[in-house]
C-alpha cells in the first residue's frame, strides 16, 4: 500500500562481501516493520525488492528495500547521502521509509 510510513533507528553497517573501495552501506529495517512492509507491499519486484521513499535527516532520496534471510528488509545508504548527513559506518542514524 503506497503512502505507508514508518520512522526507526538504526546504525549503519558495511555488506561483508563489498569488493574493497567500493563498499555498499546499510541499516537494517526493524523487525516489526519489516511485518508491515512485507504485508503492505503487494507482489514483489526483482530480488524482492520494495520501492521506498527514503528520509535520513535533510536528505531524501527514492530507492528500494532489499529482504535478507538472516535481517529482514535492508536499505542502501548512498555514499552522497552518508557525506551530506556527516555519517559513518557505525554510526546511529534516525530513518523515515514511505512505500511507494
Amino acid at each position: 500500500m503506497a503512502g505507508w510510513t514508518c520512522e526507526f533507528d538504526a546504525e549503519l553497517w558495511e555488506w561483508e562481501s563489498s569488493p574493497q573501495g567500493t563498499a555498499w552501506v546499510f541499516v537494517t529495517v526493524p523487525a516489526e516493520e519489516t511485518e508491515e512492509i512485507r504485508l503492505r507491499s503487494g507482489p514483489p519486484r526483482g530480488f524482492g525488492s520494495v520501492r521506498v521513499e527514503a528520509r535520513l535527516g535533510g536528505s531524501t532520496w527514492r530507492t528500494s528495500v532489499f529482504p535478507d534471510k538472516e535481517r529482514g528488509y535492508v536499505l542502501p545508504v548512498k555514499k552522497a547521502v552518508r557525506r551530506a548527513e556527516s555519517l559513518e559506518v557505525g554510526d546511529p542514524a534516525r530513518l523515515r521509509l514511505e512505500l511507494l
